[in-house]
Order: structure tokens, then C-alpha cells, then sequence
């Protein structure tokens, strides 16, 4: 038998997108699928289009929330239905490649027990679906990244992001171990990555496996603006990792990455969260000038978020 795979769909608002996306679970070239959609109070026609799909096409569940919970708190309200061996997290504006589910199911057969996760590259594409750029050719371009880490990615994640996280496949038993999604957070995968990989490693497929949506209302695309409630959760998932660091190579791994959430944070002009992350990282290690002088420009409250945003889209390219 092969194993079952849960696909567990979350939808907000995304009446211009599910149907594509769903349309691409059904082409999988892979079949024994277990689908669960959950709309989290769309406002919008969403929960009409899936309820016409439905009556077409078999779905294990269609949870209906009726007002809206939160990414967090909806996925987990699909996953406490999960039965299958291994689930996808998919947002109903991203789109599956035929043979997505099929190739990483084969690639997870080679590996042992020890590996919870494999990822794979990927293609952005804009709100009509237009291509944008890959993944990784993007990352080694800008000098981003140097290789793709796998295996013990622990202190590759802490310190930077590389990780394409609507591709992943994991364990359903890795996180049911660990209670599903903090639902504290308002976005889930750095603090997933950071508590799994302490235990377990990680597997990069080197196919491209999804198109994932980048539009003006792509929950990505608010990183590092004003008033960004992400940044809030990063800091709590800082927080975490103090507890889970062992070694020095860790505290230096998490410090870069305390750093790197100062100087946005400073820049995006996030006040309250900027002094957040100096907090930490002097209650850990010890600043350098940098971090002084970031430290003070922030107490300038000076109009710096206009020229990050300018230097991100000449560093950067920045479609965001």
C-alpha cells in the first residue's frame, strides 16, 4: 500500500485562487490522497466555489469556520482530522505540480526514520499567475545562501532563511509529537522548522514541485512593514530556542539571527519589536557597534522604512 498523504488546504479570502489550487490536488499522478479543506471566514465567494467543487470532486472533510481564527489555529482545527502518514500544508492560492505528492513520497522511501521533512525548489508566480522567479536560483544569485543545508539544519535555520516552506512534506506523527501549531503565532513555519529540526533532519528534493503565489494580500508579503505582527512572533519563536540551543555554534547561529531581526525590525520602523530583539540579545551575548548604533538610530525614529523598501528593490529586486 502506499501511504496515505494528507493535504490539508486552508482558505481565507482566496475566491480568485482555491479553485486552481484544488483542481491541482486532484491532478496529482499520485492517488491515495486524503483532502481536508478549512475556510477560515472568508468574507469572500470562496466557501461557494468550494462547496460547487465538493459536489463534484470527493473530499475527505470541508470544515466551514464561520468567523475567521487565524492560519495558525484554522490549520490545526484540519489537522486534529489527519489520518494519513504524511500531510502538506497548502494555502488555496498556491498551486501543486502533477507530480509533486508522487516524487516526494519516492524520495522519502530512500530515507530513515530520522527524517521528518523533505522540501524541494519552487516557482513564484504573481496574482495572475504570471512567472516571477525559482527559488534557489534566486538565493544563490543574490549570494543569499552559499548551499542548500540538509540533514541537521538546526542552526542553518536559525540563522537564515532558505526553506520554500509551502513545499515541505512532513511526518504527520512529528507534529501531532508536537502539538500541532503554536496558535499564539500569526504564522507558523519558522517555529515548526526550529522545534523540529532539534529532533530530527531534513531532505531537499532538487525538483521543482510548486508555483507559489506572491499577491498584495499574500500574508509574505506584509514582512518588515510597519505595524507587522510577524515580526512578534519571531521574537516568541527567539524565545523558544533559547531554551533549545546546546553549544556555542547554536548561540552563534540564533544570534545572527537576533541581529538580523534588530536591524529590520529598526529599519521597518518597528518600534516595539526593535527594542524587543536588544533586549534578548544583550540578555545572551555581547553587542557589538553595530548593534549599538542600530540600537540609537532607532530611538531617532527617523523615516527609515522608505529607504529600506528602496534598497531592498535594488538589492533585491524586490517584488514586495
Amino acid at each position: 500500500m502506499k501511504p496515505l498523504v494528507s493535504v490539508i488546504c486552508v482558505c481565507y479570502n482566496h475566491e480568485r485562487f482555491v479553485l486552481e489550487t484544488l483542481e491541482s490536488v486532484r491532478a496529482q499522478t499520485y492517488s491515495n490522497i486524503e483532502l481536508i479543506i478549512v475556510d477560515d471566514g472568508s468574507t469572500d465567494k470562496s466557501v461557494e466555489i468550494i462547496e460547487e467543487w465538493i459536489k463534484k470532486n470527493p473530499v475527505t472533510h470541508f470544515l466551514n469556520l464561520k468567523s475567521n481564527h487565524g492560519y495558525c489555529a484554522a490549520f490545526n482545527r484540519a489537522f486534529a482530522l489527519a489520518t494519513g502518514e504524511f500531510y502538506i500544508d497548502l494555502a488555496t492560492d498556491d498551486v501543486l505540480l502533477p507530480e509533486k505528492i508522487e516524487n516526494q513520497i519516492v524520495f522519502f522511501s530512500t530515507l530513515d526514520s530520522s527524517y521528518c521533512t523533505t522540501f524541494t525548489d519552487a516557482i513564484y508566480i504573481d496574482g495572475q499567475g504570471n512567472y516571477l522567479r525559482e527559488h534557489f536560483k534566486y538565493l544563490f544569485k543574490k549570494k543569499l545562501i552559499r548551499h542548500i543545508p540538509q540533514g541537521d539544519v538546526y542552526q542553518n535555520i536559525l540563522s537564515t532563511y532558505f526553506i520554500p516552506s509551502p513545499t515541505m512534506m512532513t511526518r504527520t506523527s512529528v507534529l501531532k509529537s508536537l502539538g500541532g501549531y503554536d496558535e499564539n503565532l500569526v504564522y507558523e513555519d519558522f517555529d515548526f522548522w526550529v522545534k523540529s529540526s532539534r529532533q530530527f533532519k531534513y531532505a531537499f528534493l532538487n525538483e521543482k514541485t510548486m508555483k507559489i503565489r506572491r499577491n498584495i494580500k499574500s500574508m509574505s508579503t506584509g514582512w518588515y512593514k510597519k505595524s507587522d505582527p510577524q515580526l512578534l512572533s519571531t521574537y516568541q519563536v527567539c524565545l523558544k530556542a533559547q531554551k533549545l540551543n546546546r553549544d556555542k555554534q547554536d548561540w552563534y547561529a540564533w544570534a545572527k539571527r537576533v541581529k538580523y531581526e534588530l536591524r529590520q525590525s529598526v529599519f521597518s520602523q518597528n518600534h516595539a519589536e526593535a527594542e524587543l530583539f536588544y533586549k534578548l540579545l544583550k540578555s545572551e551575548c555581547k553587542t557589538d557597534w553595530q548593534d549599538e548604533f542600530t540600537y540609537k538610530l532607532d530611538g531617532l525614529h527617523l523615516p527609515l522604512s522608505v529607504l529600506r523598501q528602496w534598497y531592498h528593490r535594488l538589492r533585491y529586486n524586490s517584488f514586495t
